[in-house]
């Protein structure tokens, strides 16, 4: 085996195992660190208005009645 390619192997496996190993002391969250954790901004969806507005883009463009919920629909260019 080339000597480069064996060192680039090793290092990416060092690598790998070093940012591995970071996830392994992760702990859940202690019952005073949850009311950090329940404010709004902490949420994926934290802005309601840009999300009610992604999902009338979505529903119009599709033309389906529910957006995530309810299949059907389409462009109805069938």
């Amino acid at each position: 085996m080339n000597p480069s390619l064996r060192n680039g192997l090793l290092a990416s496996l060092l690598l790998a195992t070093a940012a591995l190993g970071g996830c392994a002391g992760w702990q859940a969250p202690q019952a005073w660190e949850k009311g950090a954790l329940a404010r709004p901004e902490m949420t994926m969806a934290g802005d309601s208005l840009g999300d009610r507005f992604d999902q009338h883009i979505y529903t119009s463009k599709e033309n389906a009645s529910g957006g995530y919920g309810v299949g059907g629909g389409g462009c109805g260019c069938n």
